[in-house]
């Protein structure tokens, strides 16, 4: 939903970037689209018996792994609302979690989240200084920032960490725990209600204790600025300005808008989000960085923003859908996987009956041989390959950018180049 912004300006009257076209769902619709999607886990899961794929275990791991993808989907949509294509996340959270572990180990957790947060910002500050400065390609910029981080990093590492106990080339000694929280009572509660295997509420109690259940101080504040990031950017005069950096720069410049200022800003803030989510990775997922631990979650995080419609809800959708794939990697994969396959055909099937009642015959019928497939898969195995589990993350993130992709519009002026004074 974007809503127009009750920041108001009076000099600046046109500097409102125009609004996407096409339907958006409200809330209520959301909710709704949640709890239905909710309830079709929890048949699959009394009729498969793989109690795992909602289980407060599962939805905690789950929660966990979205924040670091969240975290860089934020990085990316503050850039890309300024108009400039950040593919370097990627390389903005290996820095994060580099210099997050490295000054951990040495002065504690907080300063490792405050140094590789300054760590994944200059990540943004170089590839600000490439597009928006020297107006490099954007894409060009980002991939070699990812090249760069890694190869800095991989340089670094043998340097400052060997000769430290626990420490090697590729590996940091264990840093601090942040340590975490579990609401106590509820958290019991909603676990044995959980266990219990009711139709839907059981299922509800999974998801809700995992909220509530092991849950690190750094989530809690990853988890605050997504409706931070919305208020800031939809109803500040900032985020005005900065929004239509991405819409119409010429424009905003026309109107008194340092343009490079906002982009500046912007792919800044963008950076140092990433580096946050970095550090996650290697304080609080594990305690200690470790060579190629981020595993293109950049790249996830990009992909989770493009199907939030560069918007922070959509993202954090996004982010927990992909979270909670890549957590059955680590709990019941092979079953849980397995079970999913029946979903996935019971989704496609109901894509196939939506489609036939929009008229899309063509497209429902593709849809309802796609499902078929998928429950023929699910029907004659009694498990998946571990090869399957491990790209289910990739694979989901494929296919719900290639569904989504019709209703998807960017900002306009995104990753166009511009110079100073066009606006004059």
């Amino acid at each position: 939903m974007t809503a127009p912004t009750t920041a108001t300006d009076v000099n600046q009257p046109s500097l409102q970037p125009t609004a996407p076209t096409g339907r958006r769902m409200s809330l209520p619709v959301l909710l709704l689209v949640i709890a239905g999607a909710l309830a079709l886990t929890s048949i699959v899961r009394l009729i498969t018996g793989a109690n795992g794929i909602t289980n407060v275990s599962q939805m905690s791991t789950a929660l966990q792994l979205a924040v670091p993808i969240g975290l860089a989907g934020l990085g990316g949509l503050w850039a890309e609302r300024a108009g400039v294509v950040n593919i370097g996340l990627e390389g903005m959270m290996i820095l994060g979690t580099w210099f997050g572990a490295w000054a951990g180990f040495q002065w504690g957790p907080w300063t490792g989240v405050l140094v590789g947060l300054i760590g994944g910002a200059l990540g943004g500050l170089l590839h600000a200084l490439v597009t928006v400065t020297f107006n490099v390609n954007h894409i060009v910029s980002g991939v070699a920032i990812n090249i760069l981080a890694l190869g800095a990093t991989r340089y670094l590492a043998p340097l400052a960490f060997e000769g430290h106990q626990g420490g090697s080339a590729k590996q940091s000694p264990a840093v601090e725990s942040l340590g975490s929280f579990t609401v106590p009572g509820l958290s019991e509660a909603l676990r044995d209600l959980n266990a219990k295997g009711w139709f839907f509420v059981s299922d509800i109690a999974g998801l809700l204790g995992g909220l509530v259940t092991n849950v690190s101080w750094l989530t809690l504040i990853a988890v605050a600025l997504v409706p931070a990031t919305w208020y800031i950017l939809w109803r500040t005069p900032f985020g005005l300005r900065l929004r239509s950096c991405g819409e119409n720069p010429i424009a905003a410049e026309s109107l008194g808008v340092n343009v490079y200022k906002y982009k500046y800003v912007a792919v800044i803030i963008s950076g140092a989000l990433a580096g946050l989510g970095g550090v996650f990775l290697s304080i609080v997922a594990n305690p200690f960085y470790l060579e190629g631990q981020t595993s293109g979650r950049g790249y996830i995080g990009l992909a989770a923003m493009i199907f939030g419609n560069w918007m922070p809800g959509g993202l954090a959708i996004g982010a927990g859908l992909f979270g909670y794939t890549d957590s059955l990697n680590l709990r019941g994969g092979s079953a849980n996987v397995h079970a999913l396959l029946l979903l996935g055909a019971l989704l496609l099937v109901i894509g196939a009956i939506w489609l036939a009642i929009r008229k899309k015959y063509v497209h429902a019928v593709i849809t309802l041989v796609i499902g078929a497939l998928v429950y023929a898969w699910y029907a004659g195995t009694n498990e998946v390959p571990n090869q399957v589990v491990a790209a289910t993350p990739y694979v989901i993130t494929l296919v719900v950018l290639a569904l989504s992709a019709q209703r998807l519009r960017m900002p306009r002026a995104n990753g166009m180049p511009y110079r100073k004074g066009q606006g004059k």
